[in-house]
């Protein structure tokens, strides 16, 4: 079994979280030559993803990160990454990278970072943006935090997963980012079914309003690649879960509150969310959260029936 050598190049890749986003990543590591060894909380999805894609498959995370270069870490929430580290710690060797993917809390990250340096193992956190379509063609923004030679040090990982690399910071500067950035796309998203509602209402066509916002000072993300495609069409099957959205929202609530920024629109953000939550209920997509305004509005737009 290899040892990790401080500062040298990664090779052998425990990938701890194989789903909507870990699966396509991870893939693209195998692709690109890394010998992987792939973990999960569902021991079968690992083992189907040496099976179909390559690599191998770990029982645990302690045996997965045993002789890894690195490591990288894609989990639901800070508490699930905490729970990881403490499984895999004993097994890290000295000179081991921990790349934590998640969009997670900066200061539970920093935490994490700190216990792991005092036995000679470095972190740095990459969370992603592009969603499973960009996972899966490896053109994702990656926003790192963390030191530079370790960040250098992980750039052939990234690169095999990402299109735009940005170093932003120290350690958590990178979820940091990403939670400012899904609160701005959280809030595009819900004005924009708050204007389509009142243009419907109004006698506007959704979907024809949609192409003149496209090429109007009203464009945002969710007009471009989530109205049309999974509001309109009824399908609210984009790939990222409602709760994980409220989550992170939540987060840049807590960044501004750590920084003590006046932020009261983004609460009110937080609390719609947090609201859709709690009314549509778990396992819902992001993108169905056009249906809790719709209740609130009492009509589906396009012409649907009457939301429940």
């Amino acid at each position: 079994m290899s040892t990790p050598v401080q500062g040298g190049a990664p090779h052998r890749v425990a990938f701890i979280g194989i789903g909507n986003m870990g699966w396509p990543m991870a893939a693209r590591l195998v692709g690109a030559g890394f010998q992987v060894v792939a973990c999960d909380v569902a021991a079968e999805r690992a083992a189907r993803f040496a099976q179909e894609v390559g690599g191998e498959a770990a029982a645990d995370a302690a045996a997965a990160v045993r002789g890894a270069d690195a490591v990288i870490t894609i989990l639901p929430t800070s508490k699930h990454v905490g729970e990881a580290v403490a499984a895999m710690r004993d097994a890290l060797a000295p000179g081991a990278l921990v790349i934590e993917m998640s969009s997670g809390v900066p200061t539970a990250t920093r935490g994490f970072a700190e216990a792991l340096a005092g036995q000679g193992v470095a972190m740095i956190d990459a969370p992603v943006s592009g969603g499973v379509p960009r996972a899966i063609s490896g053109e994702l923004a990656i926003m790192i935090g963390g030191a530079e030679a370790e960040v250098k040090r992980a750039e052939p990982l990234l690169r095999a997963m990402g299109t735009t690399l940005t170093h932003v910071g120290g350690v958590g500067a990178g979820q940091a980012m990403k939670a400012l950035n899904n609160l701005m796309g959280a809030a595009g998203f819900l004005i924009g079914v708050e204007a389509l509602l009142i243009g419907q209402r109004f006698g506007l066509d959704p979907a024809q309003m949609v192409d003149v916002l496209n090429n109007s000072t009203g464009m945002n993300n969710s007009t471009q690649k989530k109205f049309k495609q999974f509001v309109l069409s009824r399908r609210f099957d984009a790939g990222f879960g409602l709760e994980l959205m409220a989550k992170d929202v939540s987060v840049a609530l807590e960044v501004a509150r750590d920084t003590a920024t006046p932020a009261p629109f983004s609460a009110l953000c937080r609390e719609m969310w947090a609201s859709a939550v709690k009314l549509l209920g778990p396992g819902m997509d992001h993108t169905a959260m056009a249906q809790f305004s719709e209740r609130l509005a009492g009509e589906a737009l396009g012409g649907g029936n009457r939301p429940g």
